[in-house]
């Protein structure tokens, strides 16, 4: 089963000029994995299927999880208020948004970054992105913002929401929300590869994003100094495959949580996906699926309950892993 979506990720990936990796597994079969393209295109360094990459909204799922964590701790519940926790920070959130609204999308807070609008090559930021180090830093540029719906009332993505779940967890936990992650996620489910670096602290095995205007230039000045609770996250295809076997085996969060945050709550009809709380889910089957765009990165990483079955396309460019998504069937058949 894996050899038939191989063959067409790799026609796809040859035909559009593909950078990045792809890995496929399935529990009766070899994994299938390959690199193509560059990792540092002025050093003519290529990629490997062993190279670090840039998640971007894939991290949302490791937030989420880091929640979920909390949740398992008796710390949080899905009906938390946040405004408590919050204090006198961000004053315009609404008194009645709860953990489970910011997971869902639903909590209609403004969001710092507009996917609606401009293009994904865009400046995003407007203050300087070396300021961006950790998780507090974040709140001068999520404040300020009105709610754009009442909590609850409509299914609007938001990156600002899960940024206000990462301090939401620090502040619970005690512990930075990157140590938070590493020892609930990465390390429960042996992702030793993965982790969030600051880009100025790249190492060598870390590909590099790269945004396709009149040649190609890397994503650097796009992108916060140190991701937070929205991306920022890199790993390897072979720590996504593990991420994925952990997680459904019950070793990062209870099933009980798990079941509540893959729950497909909304249909996205512009996606042709479902959304539950920080995990999209298929159109018509019961595959589950992370999914990341930004400058010099797209990515799309998913897991089929039924068979056991994962998979992972990484780019390191920003339209690069849709041509290949394009050539799956996803409605038909989701898995390999």
């Amino acid at each position: 089963m894996i050899r038939n979506v191989a063959s067409a990720l790799h026609d796809a990936a040859l035909s559009s000029n593909f950078s990045g990796v792809i890995r496929l597994d399935h529990p009766d079969e070899q994994p299938w994995t390959h690199a193509y393209g560059f990792a540092d295109r002025a050093r003519e360094q290529e990629m490997t299927v062993d190279h670090r990459c840039v998640l971007a909204s894939v991290s949302k799922g490791f937030t989420a999880l880091a929640i979920g964590s909390l949740i398992d701790r008796g710390l949080l519940t899905l009906e938390t208020l946040v405004r408590p926790i919050l204090d006198q920070d961000l004053p315009l959130v609404d008194d009645s948004v709860t953990i489970g609204h910011l997971l869902a999308h639903t909590s209609g807070i403004g969001d710092y970054i507009d996917e609606a609008e401009g293009e994904v090559s865009d400046y995003v930021f407007d203050r300087p992105v070396h300021l961006f180090d950790n998780t507090t830093s974040f709140l001068p540029v999520l404040d300020g913002r009105p709610h754009l719906s009442a909590p609850g009332e409509q299914f609007r993505y938001c990156n600002s929401g899960f940024v206000v779940l990462a301090l939401i967890a620090e502040r619970v936990s005690g512990k930075s929300y990157h140590d938070l992650v590493q020892e609930t996620v990465f390390a429960s489910a042996g992702m030793d590869s993965s982790g969030f670096p600051r880009t100025d602290e790249i190492d060598g095995d870390t590909a590099l994003g790269y945004i396709e205007e009149s040649g190609y230039r890397t994503n650097v000045l796009h992108l916060p100094l140190r991701g937070s609770g929205d991306g920022g996250a890199v790993s390897t295809v072979a720590d996504l495959a593990a991420f994925w076997s952990a997680l459904f085996d019950g070793r990062i969060v209870s099933q009980s949580t798990l079941r509540a945050l893959i729950e497909p709550l909304h249909p996205v009809e512009a996606e042709h996906m479902r959304y539950g709380r920080g995990f999209w889910r298929a159109w018509t089957s019961e595959l589950v699926m992370l999914e990341g765009y930004d400058a010099g990165v797209s990515a799309r990483t998913w897991y089929d309950p039924e068979s056991g079955a994962s998979g992972s396309i990484i780019a390191n460019t920003s339209e690069g892993a849709w041509p290949l998504v394009g050539a799956i069937d996803w409605p038909q058949r989701d898995s390999q």
